[in-house]
């Protein structure tokens, strides 16, 4: 019998604690590199509730952020926020070995080429997250719904090591799509992430519904929605109209909730906005696309952000 590979997270809050208790769930050796839970995690591990039964975890190991490595993983999992001055290439470097194949579960548009530069030799697996989960108390999580991963090799294609851990992920109970293109799955979730997110935020944390229910809400998701993907289709991602109302309708489909970006701004902690919408905009300048409401919003926020001492 092959053993199961080792597993390393680095941003062990609610994403990366989650996906680790899935493949500890399947057998893996599972560790986690901790900066400010580090106590509550080594004394008592990692409590999940979740629909899925209870996924409470002790780590193999835990590290705090600095450590020396006694060994480097077979796949080391990031899955800290795309946010200015942190350098997620620094924070992954002291734990990669010549073997270890590097996944990114992270949001955002055009956050893996600088890591994709500073490993060249190292596979690198892109996935994006559909869940939802918080973190309620030092090491523990509650999981709501989904979780379900869309996943690819990085730039494009699946090779073994994408394959091998999808069929991890699926072993510990979770739904996984293999993506021959997961970049252009990234430009897909930014229809929807690119104009809620940051309107949820110049709203004062607004929720979906609000946002689409305010007169010409809809609308402007609309234009925002085409704004992007015209940019996606300059990158060689063109998708049918028919997406625009896919999105709208999805989310009235859904109950009101606070997005991610909403949550971070109402509790006072910084929001992706340049993975999230500054990098469309810079795409959409080097290719001279007129984006005039994507960069309206990204200036108000920058605006918000300046007057509130943020970055």
């Amino acid at each position: 019998m092959t053993s199961k590979p080792s597993i390393l997270i680095v941003g062990a809050g609610a994403i990366g604690s989650f996906y680790g208790a899935i493949l500890k769930k399947a057998g893996c050796r599972v560790s986690t590199v901790l900066r400010s839970e580090y106590d509550a995690v080594k004394a008592n591990g990692i409590t999940i509730t979740s629909p899925l039964g209870d996924l409470s975890y002790q780590p193999d190991n835990v590290y705090r952020d600095g450590d020396t490595p006694a060994e480097t993983p077979d796949y080391l999992i990031l899955c800290v926020k795309v946010l200015p001055g942190v350098d997620r290439v620094a924070l992954v470097r002291p734990w990669m070995g010549e073997n270890t194949r590097l996944v990114l579960i992270e949001n955002g548009l055009d956050i893996e080429r600088e890591l994709a530069e500073a490993f060249p030799e190292n596979p690198l697996i892109s996935c994006l997250a559909f869940i939802a989960a918080s973190r309620t108390a030092p090491g523990v999580v509650e999981h709501k719904a989904y979780g379900k991963l869309v996943m690819g090799s990085y730039p494009k294609g699946i090779d073994e090591s994408c394959q091998a851990l999808a069929d991890l992920f699926i072993e510990g109970g979770i739904k996984i799509t293999l993506s021959e293109q997961v970049v252009g799955e990234r430009w897909r979730k930014c229809l929807w992430n690119t104009p809620f997110n940051p309107l949820s935020v110049i709203a004062n944390g607004a929720d979906t519904l609000s946002i689409l229910d305010a007169e010409g809400g809809e609308d402007l998701i609309r234009t925002m929605i085409r704004e992007v993907m015209a940019v996606a289709a300059a990158e060689g991602y063109p998708m049918d109209e028919k997406v625009i109302e896919e999105n709208i309708d999805g989310t009235r489909g859904m109950p009101a909730y606070k997005n991610s970006m909403a949550l971070d701004y109402l509790n006072g902690r910084p929001i992706e906005r340049d993975a999230v919408l500054g990098n469309v905009v810079a795409i959409a300048k080097r290719h001279g696309i007129p984006v005039p409401h994507l960069n309206t919003v990204l200036v108000t926020l920058r605006i918000r952000a300046m007057l509130d001492g943020a970055s």
